[in-house]
């Protein structure tokens, strides 16, 4: 009995030993040229460049590696994007892995949230011993789609300056957004003031579709009172974008009466 119980320890350890040991698996080919993401997307209001990544998958190479592709999609050339560079071919340095396809988005909203498709598609590489996409038919990796998303016109990224202060430093990177091109948040009003220069605090406004702007009262809950209020007015300019607010900062103190009235005069400058 001693005998078998041995026996059955022994297989068990074994199988333990056997289901713990790593295989390494090492990719032999065939080697390829890919688009590495299927999909992406962004908002036209993205002022940087997008690069569309096209993946040497297999050693790197002594020399550059020539990709052709073709654009199609309903979004339209010089209207809602440009190629930067030579359009129809990317370039994988020699000794490196990945080229890429730079694309800007040109921001032309008009309040009309719809989204345009940018297809990029592989048609040719060289040297020819490489593949195009991966799979037995080549599919894979074979193209990719870029989505431009519509944007509502004052949506963006802004600096942020305090109008007729020269010693305070400008805010930059100040988000604007909305979802239906009328009521937006800007994501920060505190220019270097209120005792918070490191504290962001938004604000709701109406665009009034007439390049004028409402801050309608709302709440400050950042500020020390519970119920201290924010509101005012601005306006757009439509040649440079700039918006300027008057914020009216309503303190109260601790109960509740009327403290102070601050006016914060305030420009977003599109980045």
């Amino acid at each position: 009995m001693k005998s078998i119980f041995r026996l059955v320890y022994v297989l068990l350890a074994t199988s333990v030993v056997i289901a713990c040991e790593k295989k390494e698996i090492i990719f032999e080919g065939p080697y390829h040229v890919r688009f590495t993401e299927p999909t992406a997307s962004a908002r036209e209001s993205v002022n940087k460049p997008i690069q569309i990544a096209v993946h040497l998958v297999g050693p790197q190479r002594s020399e550059p590696i020539t990709v052709r592709y073709t654009i199609s999609g309903t979004a339209r050339p010089g209207i809602d994007y440009r190629i930067e560079g030579e359009e129809g071919t990317v370039v994988i340095p020699a000794r490196q892995s990945f080229g890429y396809i730079t694309m800007r988005l040109l921001n032309n909203a008009n309040n009309i949230l719809e989204s345009q498709d940018v297809t990029f598609n592989i048609i040719g590489v060289t040297p020819s011993d490489l593949q195009i996409g991966f799979s037995k038919d080549g599919i894979i990796g074979r193209s990719t789609t870029f989505t431009i998303l519509d944007d509502c016109i004052l949506n963006g990224s802004y600096t942020g300056i305090l109008d007729g202060v020269d010693d305070v430093a400008p805010v930059s990177e100040i988000a604007i957004t909305s979802s239906d091109c009328k009521e937006y948040v800007a994501s920060n009003w505190n220019i270097g003031l209120i005792e918070y220069p490191s504290i962001a605090m938004n604000f709701t406004f109406i665009d009034n579709g007439d390049n004028t702007l409402t801050i309608p009262k709302q709440a400050e809950e950042v500020l020390s009172a519970p119920n201290d209020t924010i509101q005012g007015t601005g306006s757009v300019n439509p040649l440079n974008g700039r918006l300027t607010f008057n914020v009216e900062v309503l303190l109260k103190d601790q109960a509740g009466n009327d403290s102070s009235r601050i006016v914060v005069p305030i420009t977003y400058i599109p980045e």
